[in-house]
């Protein structure tokens, strides 16, 4: 498959997936998530034996374009609720990927893409990397990624980035177990690939079996939640603060919101 929004490489047991529309700061498209589960099929059937995701230019992954959220705004409830519902697969599809993955975080990782980068099994980030969950801030509900912070971070923290919206540094997300590891810059790559070759190391059957396991513990528990979440990402759509947030935030000017 030839990829518009992404790029994919295997090269020596090592798939690289990387987010690449740079000038939109990697923003989640609906047309990158369909490459990109394309390509974490790819991967899954291919050779590779471990997958890292990174991102073109200075940003990781911004979140979701929000342009593709505006028009959201003007469509149905069922509409709404089949977007959603790809959230979550796109998502869990990562979460439930049969082999390692490592996200090499090279600057902002916001919103969705800071779900992205947290998602994989192992998170590298350099220093200058900034994470966080604005959705809040633009009238939107970060549903179906607190799903998976809650287990990541435990409710305090989730409650407090959730309900904030604040931007927070490597070095807070390290210490609130985001992330595992801070790398300079110039050694990102080569600190993933490093890690990578580290992990092949290991029986390739029983990593799959580990994470199938893994994945299998918080089965029910993610379904439960992700059900709640896409009812509550699409209901937020219709909202008027929904709209307000995304307009002013293109707008470039202060919301005013009306809390309906």
């Amino acid at each position: 498959m030839t990829f518009s929004t992404i790029q994919l490489e295997i090269d020596s047991g090592i798939a690289t997936i990387t987010l690449s529309r740079p000038d939109k700061r990697n923003a989640i498209s609906y047309k990158l998530i369909e490459e990109l589960l394309a390509a974490l099929d790819e991967v899954a059937r291919s050779q590779a034996l471990v997958l890292i995701l990174t991102g073109a230019g200075k940003a990781f992954c911004s979140g979701m374009d929000l342009e593709n959220l505006k028009s959201a705004a003007s469509g149905s409830l069922d509409k709404s609720a089949k977007d959603s519902e790809t959230m979550a697969r796109f998502f869990r599809s990562l979460y439930d990927f049969p082999k390692p993955t490592i996200a090499a975080v090279n600057g902002a990782a916001i919103a969705g893409g800071c779900g992205l980068a947290t998602l994989c099994d192992l998170t590298l980030a350099v220093a200058e990397a900034a994470f966080g969950y604005t959705e809040v801030r633009i009238g939107f509900v970060p549903a179906i990624v607190s799903t998976f912070l809650l287990r990541q971070v435990g409710e305090k923290h989730a409650r407090d980035l959730l309900l904030t919206g604040r931007i927070i540094s490597a070095n807070e997300a390290y210490r609130m177990g985001l992330i595992n590891e801070i790398v300079a810059p110039e050694g990102l790559l080569g600190r993933a690939r490093e890690l990578a070759a580290q992990l092949m190391e290991s029986s390739p059957t029983s990593q799959i079996c580990t994470k199938r396991l893994l994945s299998e513990y918080a089965r029910e528990e993610l379904n439960s939640r992700l059900r709640s979440a896409i009812l509550e990402n699409a209901a937020i759509r219709a909202s008027d603060d929904f709209r307000e947030g995304i307009s002013s935030f293109l707008e470039r000017r202060k919301p005013h919101w009306s809390g309906k």
